[in-house]
Protein backbone atom coordinates (compact mmCIF):
# COMPACT_ATOMS: atom_id res chain seq x y z
CA UNK A 1 0.00 0.00 0.00
CA UNK A 2 1.56 3.61 -1.07
CA UNK A 3 2.26 6.01 1.72
CA UNK A 4 0.22 9.03 2.40
CA UNK A 5 0.90 12.24 3.36
CA UNK A 6 -0.67 13.95 5.94
CA UNK A 7 -2.33 16.30 3.54
CA UNK A 8 -3.63 13.34 1.20
CA UNK A 9 -4.96 11.43 4.99
CA UNK A 10 -6.75 14.40 5.76
CA UNK A 11 -8.69 14.99 2.47
CA UNK A 12 -9.44 11.22 2.13
CA UNK A 13 -11.02 11.92 5.66
CA UNK A 14 -12.88 14.37 4.50
CA UNK A 15 -14.43 12.68 1.71
CA UNK A 16 -15.24 9.85 4.08
CA UNK A 17 -17.90 12.07 6.03
CA UNK A 18 -19.13 14.19 3.26
CA UNK A 19 -22.75 13.55 3.34
CA UNK A 20 -23.29 14.48 -0.72
CA UNK A 21 -20.87 11.69 -1.40
CA UNK A 22 -22.99 8.45 -1.66
CA UNK A 23 -20.25 7.08 -0.09
CA UNK A 24 -20.69 9.30 3.09
CA UNK A 25 -21.67 6.86 6.13
CA UNK A 26 -23.96 9.94 6.74
CA UNK A 27 -25.75 9.95 4.00
CA UNK A 28 -28.16 6.66 4.54
CA UNK A 29 -28.66 8.04 7.40
CA UNK A 30 -29.63 11.20 6.43
CA UNK A 31 -32.16 9.48 3.96
CA UNK A 32 -33.43 7.67 6.54
CA UNK A 33 -34.23 10.84 8.95
CA UNK A 34 -35.66 12.32 6.22
CA UNK A 35 -38.38 9.61 5.81
CA UNK A 36 -41.90 11.15 6.25
CA UNK A 37 -43.81 8.39 8.31
CA UNK A 38 -40.19 7.77 10.47
CA UNK A 39 -40.66 11.54 11.58
CA UNK A 40 -43.84 11.33 12.19
CA UNK A 41 -43.18 8.01 14.33
CA UNK A 42 -40.79 9.54 15.98
CA UNK A 43 -42.77 12.88 17.04
CA UNK A 44 -45.82 10.84 18.16
CA UNK A 45 -43.06 8.67 20.89
CA UNK A 46 -41.93 12.13 22.08
CA UNK A 47 -44.43 12.23 25.39
CA UNK A 48 -43.96 8.65 25.98
CA UNK A 49 -44.28 4.87 25.08
CA UNK A 50 -46.99 3.79 22.91
CA UNK A 51 -48.69 0.27 21.55
CA UNK A 52 -48.82 -0.12 17.73
CA UNK A 53 -52.67 0.23 17.30
CA UNK A 54 -51.70 3.73 19.54
CA UNK A 55 -49.15 4.64 16.99
CA UNK A 56 -52.01 3.28 14.24
CA UNK A 57 -54.47 6.31 15.10
CA UNK A 58 -51.33 9.22 15.72
CA UNK A 59 -50.00 9.27 12.89
CA UNK A 60 -53.14 9.53 10.21
CA UNK A 61 -52.63 8.05 6.98
CA UNK A 62 -50.08 5.29 7.31
CA UNK A 63 -50.73 1.90 5.91
CA UNK A 64 -49.89 -1.07 8.38
CA UNK A 65 -47.39 -1.57 6.24
CA UNK A 66 -45.70 0.89 6.25
CA UNK A 67 -46.01 1.38 10.13
CA UNK A 68 -44.25 -1.91 10.40
CA UNK A 69 -41.28 -0.97 8.17
CA UNK A 70 -40.77 2.29 9.93
CA UNK A 71 -40.79 1.18 13.72
CA UNK A 72 -38.45 -2.13 12.43
CA UNK A 73 -36.04 0.70 10.96
CA UNK A 74 -36.08 2.55 13.56
CA UNK A 75 -35.67 -0.06 16.09
CA UNK A 76 -32.68 -1.23 13.64
CA UNK A 77 -31.13 2.02 13.71
CA UNK A 78 -31.44 2.43 17.55
CA UNK A 79 -34.04 5.13 17.89
CA UNK A 80 -36.80 2.89 18.99
CA UNK A 81 -36.78 -0.13 21.19
CA UNK A 82 -40.37 -2.31 21.38
CA UNK A 83 -41.04 -4.42 24.43
CA UNK A 84 -42.87 -7.62 24.29
CA UNK A 85 -45.19 -8.07 27.13
CA UNK A 86 -46.94 -11.86 27.07
CA UNK A 87 -50.89 -11.57 27.44
CA UNK A 88 -53.89 -12.19 25.75
CA UNK A 89 -53.64 -10.34 23.63
CA UNK A 90 -49.97 -10.04 23.20
CA UNK A 91 -49.17 -6.33 24.28
CA UNK A 92 -46.02 -4.54 22.37
CA UNK A 93 -44.91 -1.16 23.22
CA UNK A 94 -42.60 1.31 21.29
CA UNK A 95 -40.36 3.84 22.80
CA UNK A 96 -37.79 5.98 21.82
CA UNK A 97 -34.48 5.61 23.14
CA UNK A 98 -32.19 7.98 24.33
CA UNK A 99 -30.67 8.27 20.90
CA UNK A 100 -33.80 8.76 19.60
CA UNK A 101 -34.95 11.67 22.29
CA UNK A 102 -31.78 12.94 20.76
CA UNK A 103 -33.42 13.56 17.66
CA UNK A 104 -36.18 15.43 19.34
CA UNK A 105 -35.27 18.93 19.30
CA UNK A 106 -33.56 18.51 15.77
CA UNK A 107 -37.52 17.41 14.13
CA UNK A 108 -39.20 20.09 16.61
CA UNK A 109 -37.16 22.75 14.60
CA UNK A 110 -37.48 21.41 11.68
CA UNK A 111 -41.22 21.41 11.97
CA UNK A 112 -41.38 25.05 14.08
CA UNK A 113 -39.74 26.09 11.06
CA UNK A 114 -42.21 24.30 8.56
CA UNK A 115 -45.28 26.18 10.53
CA UNK A 116 -43.69 29.89 10.67
CA UNK A 117 -42.84 29.50 6.88
CA UNK A 118 -45.48 27.49 5.19
CA UNK A 119 -47.01 30.52 3.85
CA UNK A 120 -44.27 32.05 1.79
CA UNK A 121 -43.62 28.29 0.96
CA UNK A 122 -46.69 28.38 -0.76
CA UNK A 123 -46.75 32.28 -2.27
CA UNK A 124 -43.16 31.09 -3.76
CA UNK A 125 -45.04 27.79 -5.36
CA UNK A 126 -48.24 29.72 -6.79
CA UNK A 127 -45.06 32.07 -8.18
CA UNK A 128 -42.71 29.51 -9.64
CA UNK A 129 -45.63 27.51 -10.91
CA UNK A 130 -47.17 30.99 -12.76
CA UNK A 131 -44.14 31.73 -14.06
CA UNK A 132 -44.07 28.25 -15.40
CA UNK A 133 -47.59 28.87 -16.52
CA UNK A 134 -46.82 31.35 -18.62
CA UNK A 135 -43.80 30.33 -20.55
CA UNK A 136 -44.94 26.72 -21.02
CA UNK A 137 -47.50 29.04 -22.74
CA UNK A 138 -45.44 31.31 -25.16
Amino acid sequence: MATMTAAQRRAQESRRYNANLAVCPGHELLATLSDKWLTLVVAALADGPLRYAELSRIVAGVSQKMLTQTLRKLERDGLVTRQVTPSVPVRTDYELTALGRDLLPLQRAIKDWAETHIELVHKARAAYDAAESATDGS
